[in-house]
């Protein structure tokens, strides 16, 4: 299954360009390079990359247009992980905003460059991310389809990312459980270590964006103060 998963890594470091893509391949990946955001956009119309890490300071085009138009196409979702030299918190949240399902901060680890690969792809796969098999899930005003991805939030169907689909299936398959940001990076994510837990904060904030009539004032993606989030089934009919 790994040779037919296509990665697409942009960076204007031919250093990087040249590491990425001896890891990636050694993992049995095809791999395909752009060095600038214009070359990117070329290789994602021609062909839809199974994954993409991205550099966000790219000549031409910077790579928070390419997030913006990656997530505008609503029919092709394409998980992306986003590789950056600005490690400050705000410029992580930024990216995860913009709807990066994952981050990597230079210098980076290849070993943990394959490892957040390997999670970002088994979340993006429909197989793999079957967390309570193939059955619905509904409630009053929410249906949950794994098999097809499909979200419908009260009666209007609604696009999601890998990793916010995930988030979701896993938090209404458990209703009214309280989960912690480290469990959930466990349980969703598939890996606690390298990983800011504001990553959560932020998926859990755009998913209330979705889902919540007034996201201000959430009444099923709860936060329970000091200790994490859990699903109310009663708050999403309202």
């Amino acid at each position: 299954m790994p040779e037919q998963i296509n990665i697409l890594v942009v960076d204007d470091e031919s250093s990087v360009l040249e590491v990425v893509g001896l890891y990636l391949k050694r993992e049995g990946y095809h791999v395909r390079s752009a060095r600038d955001g214009q070359e990117a956009l070329k290789a994602i119309w021609e062909q839809r990359p199974s994954l993409i890490i991205l550099d966000l300071m790219l000549p031409k085009v910077d790579g928070t247009e390419i997030m913006r138009r990656i997530r505008d196409d609503e029919d092709n979702p394409v998980p992306v992980i986003m590789l950056t030299a600005r490690g400050q918190e705000i410029d992580r949240i930024y990216g995860l905003e913009l709807g990066a399902d994952d981050y990597v901060v230079k210098p980076f680890s290849p070993a943990e460059l394959m490892a957040r690969v390997k999670a970002v792809l088994r979340r993006s796969q429909i197989g793999q991310a079957r967390l309570t098999g193939e059955q619905k899930i509904e409630y009053d005003g929410l249906e949950i389809d794994p098999l097809t991805r499909q979200v419908c939030v009260r009666g209007k169907f609604i696009e999601l990312t890998a990793t916010e689909f995930n988030l979701l299936l896993f938090l209404t398959s458990h209703p009214r459980q309280v989960f912690s940001r480290d469990k959930l990076l466990e349980q969703v994510w598939g890996y606690s270590d390298y990983v800011d837990p504001s990553t959560v904060t932020v998926h859990v904030r755009r998913l209330r964006e979705k889902v919540e009539v007034d996201p201000s004032q959430p009444r099923s993606i709860l936060t329970v103060w000091g200790v994490g989030y859990k699903f109310d089934p009663l708050g999403v009919k309202q």
